[in-house]
């Protein structure tokens, strides 16, 4: 009879840490980033309210640990996707893809959706921290694509900036009023595709101007 293999101390205080983490992501959904509280957090995951202070320091701590590990941006760059071409011919091709990945990723994703509307409706030192975070990954982009751009008349960071907007803009839309936005909804695969279809014909005239 083979025996389980024992677990320990070490491994408990590691799954602990992860529900707690996991717990953030279940109060964002269900009660906002106004719920964020030691006790409702420690409820969803069905732990000692003791144990945020005990593993983490501090609720805001734990609170960090969670945005900074499910941002999509941060996260790309901690995925190095950025570094698995670093040829500045391809950033046409690699900002299209994090474009249109991110439009899928936020569409699906309800936690990142208030994540964003938590962003942009209080203003928190931790978000202006990830906002800067966001800022370094765009700059590795950046620096490639000014070497690809050098010599045209093109401000990729404000048409960058318009279509992550956009991204961001439209997915709240739908899944805010569940209408239609230009006549286009975005809560179909039809709409998905027009928008993704448009993304890539206006990186496609950008990069093509002279």
């Amino acid at each position: 009879m083979n025996k389980k293999p024992y677990q320990g101390q070490v491994n408990d205080k590691e799954r602990s840490k992860q529900k707690l983490i996991e717990a953030v992501g279940i109060v964002i959904r269900e009660k906002g980033y106004t719920g964020l509280t030691a006790t409702n957090i420690s409820r969803a995951a069905g732990l000692d309210r003791r144990l945020i202070t005990l593993y983490f320091g501090s609720l805001n701590t734990l609170i960090e640990t969670y945005v900074r590990s499910n941002d999509y941006w941060i996260a790309t760059s901690n995925e190095d996707v950025l570094g698995k071409d670093t040829r500045p011919t391809c950033t046409k091709e690699m900002l299209n893809s994090l474009l249109q990945n991110q439009l899928d990723d936020f569409l699906q994703d309800d936690e990142m959706q208030k994540m964003i509307l938590w962003q942009i409706s209080q203003s928190t030192q931790l978000m202006k921290e990830v906002s800067q975070e966001r800022e370094k990954v765009s700059h590795q982009f950046f620096a490639l694509a000014d070497q690809e751009l050098k010599g045209k008349d093109i401000d990729l960071r404000a048409i960058a900036a318009l279509l992550v907007a956009g991204v961001y803009y439209l997915v709240l839309y739908s899944k805010t009023t569940d209408c239609q936005f230009c006549e286009i909804d975005m809560n179909t695969p039809a709409g998905m595709q027009r928008v993704k279809k448009a993304m890539t014909a206006i990186l496609d005239k950008v990069y093509a101007s002279r």
